[in-house]
């Protein structure tokens, strides 16, 4: 069966409905982000039971901080996904396998570097986000258990654009998938069973990386024969397109945890409890609006293949489709959120400004995601045809002009509560500027029939029948 992977269409999305490719690898990819954000909350109700509040606001601070370099993980996720769709969309198998191998390359390389280099400056930057006293202390454990595993989730969030890009979003989602099953069984064992606590939940995680990789690996090199380990000379070649597309994901990545720290870092000024609900918060909205994450991953190879197919006239279908789906789905959630506004600050034992703060969040600020939809949609497009500059400027501006000035005044005259607010009523602007410019742009590349030079790469030379991520026919395969 995974033999025949390998010589099936390789290039999926430039035929059938639009609406059905979205919805597809959108559900797919929510089950897989739903299990990790899930699991991801699970961890922080466990901590909660250890009863123990600067345990949760050290979660708080210290998932503020890995978010920096996951943000560089996700955005070098972009070019492998794009690359390897389009190098697909054009017929090339050989050079996507090799486009493949480079993109891990790539991945390892940029992350051992930031992990390096954000080491020897956790404490002072943990202090930066306002943490103090015994929370800092209990956030610097966490994180010096962490950090060093960043490198393999990023090789596993690497291996999922490869699988994105060929257009397999089962295994894809089984990355995540089996990387959180293994967060959900080790979490309890870890935290409760050998009374591990806070150390526990930071091992789990871990541990859920190698799982991560694992999989990745195998879906990405033992079924579809993906990674092959490119020359000196290809990864020179490579570096050019992967990169022009990698910087700017990965400046527009950066800007969401920017904007966030700016937001956690104006909270803390009204105590722990403040930064406890926006822990909350933080683990809440991944599980509440899974899809809407998914969707903005899932319309971005549907529209490398069929830019790299030239099938222009999908793009804007692809684009209006994503569009309709985030309006709807966020609306019903918005609507249940509100409905069990209460039932949710009560399961995280939340009180005082901490349930306050939630239930605010529920009832009111969610339904920035209306906005925030398709400022993520808009993003993904940006980075796929040609245009990830844009997708920079866009962020950049979300997260410093739609945040700081909102919250800053928010807080100011409404404390905590207008923070929150603030932070939401700026995604408004940008959401709709997100929406217009996207529109205006793919509109261009329909009339002139073209998004960009699809031949940034050589012709791709023979794989080597030596590569060490060659097995069987599956680089060899026209």
């Amino acid at each position: 069966m995974e033999s025949s992977q390998k010589t099936q269409p390789i290039a999926r999305f430039v035929t059938g409905s639009t609406m059905r490719h979205v919805l597809t690898m959108t559900a797919t990819a929510s089950v897989g982000l739903m299990a990790v954000f899930a699991v991801d909350m699970l961890n922080l109700f466990y901590i909660s039971l250890l009863g123990v509040s600067e345990l949760a606001a050290a979660i708080g601070f210290a998932s503020t901080l890995m978010f920096f370099t996951l943000s560089i993980a996700i955005g070098l996720t972009i070019p492998t996904a794009a690359l390897v769709g389009r190098c697909l969309g054009r017929g090339n198998r050989a050079e996507a396998a090799e486009m493949g191998g480079a993109s891990m390359v790539f991945m390892g390389l940029a992350t051992i570097a930031a992990t390096a280099a954000i080491w020897p400056f956790l404490r002072p930057l943990l202090s930066l986000l306002g943490a103090q006293g015994e929370t800092l202390e209990l956030a610097l454990r966490f994180l010096q258990i962490v950090i060093p595993s960043t490198p393999l989730m990023a090789l596993g969030m690497c291996a999922t654009g490869i699988l994105r890009g060929a257009g397999d979003a089962r295994r894809s989602m089984y990355v995540t998938l089996f990387s959180a099953v293994a967060t959900a069984i080790l979490d309890p064992i870890l935290i409760f069973g050998l009374n591990l606590g806070l150390d526990g939940a930071a091992i789990s995680t871990v541990l859920s990386r190698v799982v991560m990789l694992a999989v990745g690996w195998h879906g990405s090199q033992i079924v579809h024969g993906l990674l092959a380990f490119p020359t000196a000379g290809r990864l020179r070649a490579a570096a050019g397109p992967f990169f022009n597309i990698g910087v700017p994901a990965i400046l527009t990545q950066l800007a969401t945890p920017v904007g966030n720290a700016y937001t956690m870092g104006v909270l803390a000024r009204f105590g722990d409890e403040a930064v406890a609900g926006m822990a909350v918060i933080g683990r809440l909205v991944p599980v509440a609006f899974v899809a809407l994450f998914a969707v903005s991953g899932a319309i971005g190879p549907i529209l490398a293949q069929n830019l790299g197919a030239r099938r222009f006239d999908r793009l804007q279908a692809a684009l209006r489709d994503a569009l309709i789906f985030s309006t709807v789905y966020v609306l019903v959630v918005w609507a249940l959120m509100a409905l069990f506004a209460h039932q949710v600050s009560d399961a995280f034992g939340a009180d005082a400004l901490a349930r306050e703060l939630i239930v605010f969040f529920c009832y009111f600020v969610a339904g920035r995601f209306l906005f925030e939809g398709a400022i993520f949609i808009a993003s993904a497009a940006f980075n796929n045809i040609g245009y990830p500059h844009y997708s920079t400027v866009l962020n950049w501006g979300r997260s410093t002009l739609g945040v700081i000035p909102f919250v800053t005044y928010g807080a100011a005259w409404y404390g905590a509560k207008g923070a929150l607010a603030g932070a939401g009523l700026g995604v408004i602007v940008f959401g709709v500027i997100a929406v217009v410019w996207c529109y205006y742009v793919i509109g261009k590349v329909v009339a002139r029939g073209e998004a960009m030079k699809l031949d940034d790469l050589p012709p791709a030379p023979p794989p080597s029948a030596q590569s060490p991520f060659s097995t069987g026919k599956a680089a060899t395969l026209p």
